[in-house]
């Protein structure tokens, strides 16, 4: 059964990864050939924009829905997702809220007024994304991952056929078109979210106040965790949209975009290993420290061979995906390759300190690491413009790094080499488990 969980799971993730990164980055292969620069740095800074607000809605009750609702008795069920409900539709109010009353300041700071229309008008897909949340948060919890991955699909899908549409007919898109098409996407989404949660999904009349403190004070410093995780990642194109230029943005997010590529198996592997890790660390910490070690080693052993290969091509892969308008990106891409070896010790910090109970402490280094990179991004784009914020995101990085791993040492005596150890093994178990019986038959 185990195995049949890892296998099954994992491959719609991976899966999912795949097509979220072939939807996206084929999207993005087009919008920056439909878009001039200033366009697509100002779409940049929108999408950065509302990924915050999704992060700070879903942040709170993602992790604490599906920790709870995973081990939780019959009974329990019901309370657990009606409080749930309960906290997202607050935080939904609340998004909204800042939405509303941010939307100009954000518009003029960033020189581009045709955001605040747009910022208006995402509310709808907003608050209709924080009801799939919970359908897919539900799912989640009784491990299947069936409706997250279709409906992921479908968000995903009807946006690029969109952009394909309006890329083969070379129709000038206005940018409030593609928000249109992203509540056509969300609604289609959280019909067919619902089909598949409904099975467990209980409500109540009751507010469930014990229920409601549980979730929050587990929730409110993964929330923390991940607000500062995704200012972290998204800070560096705002600052350059606000310091610099939406152009500058752009080309930052080109190579972001790059890089995005060879994130899959980090983001595939963190989606299964949570609800593992949950289960293990009331088995014992060892189970936990061999689940990381061996997860990290994993990753790396998939994403080092990429990131080496995207790091000596970098010329000429950002002339086929992005075309000749964005060279600029060329030397930003080579430094963001950097820290993507950074990026699966982090992810799967969060997870495993987060899954033995220690929110707290994963969201004091996170919102630390935050504070570091922005700040050195405000001096670094200061004095070096585009690269100062490539270089500041890679120094907070390493930092962000070191400070993890001694906290690991110290909680379950991870061994910082040991991921290495085991992305090495990979190869070979790999070879002969699935290539090696292969060729046998052939």
């Amino acid at each position: 059964m185990a195995n049949n969980y890892w296998l099954k799971s994992g491959f719609l993730n991976i899966l999912q990864s795949l097509t979220n990164v072939l939807f996206g980055f084929g999207g993005f292969y087009m919008l920056v050939r439909v878009l001039d620069k200033n366009q697509f740095g100002a779409w940049t800074l929108f999408m950065t924009t509302t990924s915050i607000l999704e992060v700070i809605r879903n942040g709170l009750i993602g992790n604490a829905l599906v920790k709870f609702l995973s081990g939780a008795k019959p009974e329990e069920k019901t309370p657990i997702i009606t409080a749930s409900v309960t906290i997202s539709a607050s935080l939904s109010v609340f998004c909204v809220l800042l939405n509303l009353i941010f939307s100009h300041f954000l518009s003029v700071m960033w020189h581009t007024p045709e955001l605040e229309p747009m910022f208006y008008v995402h509310n709808i897909t907003f608050l209709l994304s924080g009801v799939l949340a919970i359908f897919n948060s539900v799912e989640q919890a009784h491990l299947a991952f069936n409706g997250v991955f279709i409906t992921t699909f479908i968000r995903q899908a009807v946006l690029f056929l969109f952009i394909l549409v309006c890329f083969i007919t070379k129709f000038t898109i206005p940018l409030a078109y593609l928000v249109y098409i992203q509540i056509v996407a969300v609604v289609i989404a959280t019909l067919i979210g619902y089909s598949y949660a409904r099975k467990h999904l209980t409500l109540d009349r009751q507010l469930h106040k014990e229920w409601i403190s549980k979730l929050f004070h587990f929730g409110k410093y993964t929330f923390g965790t991940s607000v500062s995780s995704i200012l972290s990642g998204t800070i560096d194109q705002m600052m350059l949209g606000a310091m610099l230029s939406p152009v500058a943005s752009g080309a930052f997010n080109v190579a972001v975009r790059i890089t995005n590529l060879i994130e899959i198996p980090t983001n595939s592997i963190a989606t299964i290993v949570f609800p593992q890790s949950a289960k293990r660390a009331q088995e014992g910490l060892d189970g936990v420290r061999y689940l990381y070690e061996k997860s990290v080693g994993t990753i790396l052993a998939l994403v080092i061979p990429a990131i080496i290969f995207l790091y000596l091509f970098s010329d000429l892969i950002v002339n086929i995906i992005a075309g000749g308008k964005y060279d600029d990106s060329i030397p930003l891409l080579k430094i963001t390759l950097l820290y993507c070896i950074f990026v699966p010790f982090g992810r799967q910090f969060g997870i495993v300190i987060d899954s033995i109970g220690k929110t707290k402490l994963t969201f004091s280094v996170v919102v630390f690491s935050a504070c570091l990179n922005i700040a050195m991004n405000y001096f670094l784009i200061s004095s070096q413009g585009v690269m100062g914020a490539a270089r500041a995101t890679l120094v907070s990085s390493f930092i962000g790094f070191i400070i993890g791993q001694v906290i690991l040492y110290k909680e379950l005596k991870v061994n910082v080499l040991h991921p290495f150890v085991y992305a090495f093994r990979f190869y070979p178990e790999f070879y002969h488990q699935y290539i090696k019986p292969r060729l046998k038959k052939v």
